[in-house]
């Protein structure tokens, strides 16, 4: 098979925020030109192309706070790493029968 794919593109992540913004400047501009083949005015086309040019703004930058914050909590959340000083002490056992005091049960 010569399409074998590498590790790196099969678990790349999509920049979702970049890929709206890019279908909203699309949007930007299909719709007014669908608007003047349609028999719409030039004033109208062009009244709606800057209002949906404001709102893809107004959502890039929500987006784009949204990812910092994300990212921000993210990079808080993460627990430390435990390396091999901290393991149970000297002693404590999990499960398994306890060593030590044989005390014989009458």
């Amino acid at each position: 098979m010569s399409g074998h794919r590498t590790t790196s593109e099969t678990h790349r992540s999509p920049d979702t925020a970049t890929d709206v913004v890019r279908w909203a400047v699309f949007s930007c501009v299909l719709v007014p030109l669908v608007l003047l083949w349609y028999g719409t005015s030039l004033a109208g086309a062009t009244g709606t192309a800057l209002g949906l040019a404001a709102v893809t703004a107004a959502c890039r930058v929500l987006l784009r706070r949204s990812e910092q914050g994300a990212a921000r909590l993210s990079a808080e959340e993460q627990p430390p790493h435990r390396g091999h000083r901290h393991r149970a002490q000297a002693g404590a056992h999990r499960g398994g029968r306890h060593a030590g005091g044989s005390t014989p049960v009458d």
